[in-house]
């Protein structure tokens, strides 16, 4: 990136009609995370993709959603449960289809316990990324189709070249990196992992994606920016270096403090 970064934001379908002017005054990225649940994918959210496109009028940005997470993995080695994330996946991009997205937030398979136990049992690493592609074949070939990029979240991963690494083996435009800067600083005080700015150099230009969130490297926080302890001069330093022009999406719980984190950026110098 070489001139300074327009910020955008991860909201659900409420918290955009709060801050719609804001996010429309710039070409400000957005993820939207009301599409989640199964429950809303099983059922009927025709009517949440009408209401996006109304409240999007006038948008400029990037439009993605945050996909479906909750009870599996991406790399499951039982066939019933891939198919399941494999149903999910293909629900996420019918909404994207539908709102007009073109990238999905997906999480992570490495664990804590991964990194140790990686190369304990001859040839696991192979089976993570096998299993994964088991899982995600179909949903890739359908993104590929649509111009759509799934792009891989850290969660706890303490390696950060592992997630890379398996963005890597699809060998696909439709499979890229995504980092959450609070996931890693949580891995790099509570496991050991190298610092933030390391996960974004070791992502490279397949970093397409990143969760921008404070926190104290104990706990999985969502802070404001400014309230933790993320040196966020390093981690825009390293993102400079980069031609990928990831989305910079500030991941918080308190969404009031998404103006306030913008302007501690600006302050900084490193946002807007």
């Amino acid at each position: 990136m070489t001139s300074l970064p327009v910020v955008g934001a991860a909201m659900t379908l409420q918290d955009l009609e709060v801050h719609r002017d804001w996010l429309i005054q710039k070409p400000r990225d957005l993820e939207l995370q009301s599409f989640i649940e199964a429950e809303t994918l099983n059922g009927d959210w025709r009517p949440l993709a009408d209401r996006t496109r109304k409240l999007l009028d006038g948008f400029s940005g990037r439009l993605g959603i945050h996909g479906p997470f909750w009870g599996f993995v991406i790399n499951s080695q039982d066939p019933d449960i891939r198919a399941v994330v494999a149903k999910r996946l293909d629900q996420a991009l019918e909404v994207c289809a539908a709102v007009g997205a073109n990238q999905i937030v997906i999480h992570s398979p490495y664990t804590t316990w991964s990194f140790n136990n990686l190369d304990n049992n001859a040839g696991e690493r192979e089976r993570v990324i096998e299993n994964t592609h088991l899982t995600l074949k179909a949903a890739v070939k359908r993104a590929e189709d649509m111009g759509c990029t799934m792009v891989i979240e850290n969660i706890e991963d303490k390696d950060p070249l592992d997630r890379v690494r398996l963005a890597e083996s699809f060998n696909s435009p439709a499979v890229a990196v995504s980092i959450d800067t609070g996931h890693a600083h949580y891995a790099h005080g509570s496991t050991g992992a190298p610092p933030v700015d390391y996960y974004v150099k070791a992502a490279g230009n397949l970093l397409q994606h990143i969760h921008l969130q404070d926190a104290d490297g104990y706990a999985d926080r969502h802070w404001a920016l400014g309230e933790g302890t993320v040196n966020w001069r390093a981690v825009f330093s390293a993102l400079s270096q980069l031609e990928s022009n990831p989305r910079l999406i500030i991941e918080i719980k308190d969404k009031s403090k998404i103006p306030a984190s913008v302007a501690y950026l600006a302050a900084l110098g490193l946002a807007e």
